[in-house]
């Protein structure tokens, strides 16, 4: 059901008709959280650190590796720590949900009315490249989302905005004219902070997480589904009058 999470003072979402749409990856496209999740506990088990809580989750869920690997273990980390410890951690969840990924309900009839109306879709993430790779191919997504940006290739990663606004680059239209669609409030803030319309997946977290921020979404919903049922409903209809 829809969740309005605050009304901008623009055209209602559902009045809204873009002209690009970008997706986040983890989490948005594929319900895929619990595997990083427990490769995340896995990691942080084998280097004697915390287990990971809501709070620490709602911090780091959508950054770059570069990012959440200091504040984990509270010190500066080195590029060639982070490497080694991207792929132990991100190397456990490929294993862990290797067979294990199907698309979030709706999206894949939702990419098809957007590629009948001629609209452009990109990928905005913070999943490192052999992470792209993995998830788009086990869901069957990755000929149908061939433009993808990833935050290691911008100066800043999420929450700023640099990602969203590369894919707009990328699909030659302007970020106001984009719809994107997130499921951390990290990354929601990116795209919003681009300036982008934006709809929340509560896949990863629950819809009073974005109503709390400086920067919520435009609305929240379980999948893409629910959005085709309400706000995206005018993407039934006919182009034809």
């Amino acid at each position: 059901m829809r969740q309005a999470c605050y009304d901008r003072e623009m055209v209602a979402l559902s009045e809204f008709r873009p002209r690009g749409v970008v997706f986040d990856l983890d989490g948005t496209l594929t319900d895929n959280m619990a595997w990083h999740t427990e490769a995340f506990a896995t990691f942080l088990e084998r280097h004697g650190l915390p287990r990971l809580t809501m709070e620490m989750r709602q911090r780091i869920d959508g950054k770059r590796n570069a990012e959440i690997f200091p504040i984990l273990f509270g010190r500066d980390v080195s590029a060639e720590e982070t490497r080694q410890f991207e792929e132990e951690k991100e190397g456990a969840y490929r294993e862990l949900s290797r067979n294990r990924l199907q698309p979030i309900a709706g999206v894949l009839t939702l990419l098809a009315r957007l590629e009948q109306k001629g609209i452009g879709v990109a990928v905005a993430t913070s999943a490192p490249e052999k992470n792209v790779a993995h998830t788009l191919g086990a869901i069957g997504l990755a000929d149908r989302l061939a433009c993808v940006v990833r935050s290691d290739a911008v100066p800043r990663g999420k929450p700023h905005p640099d990602v969203f606004l590369h894919a707009a680059r990328e699909l030659g239209v302007a970020p106001a004219a984009c719809l994107a669609f997130e499921d951390a409030p990290v990354g929601v803030t990116a795209a919003v902070r681009a300036g982008m319309r934006c709809v929340a997946i509560t896949s990863s977290f629950p819809v009073e997480t974005f109503t709390v921020g400086e920067t919520p979404p435009d609305a929240a919903y379980r999948d893409f589904q629910a959005f085709l049922d309400h706000d995206g409903q005018w993407l039934h209809e006919s182009d034809q009058q």
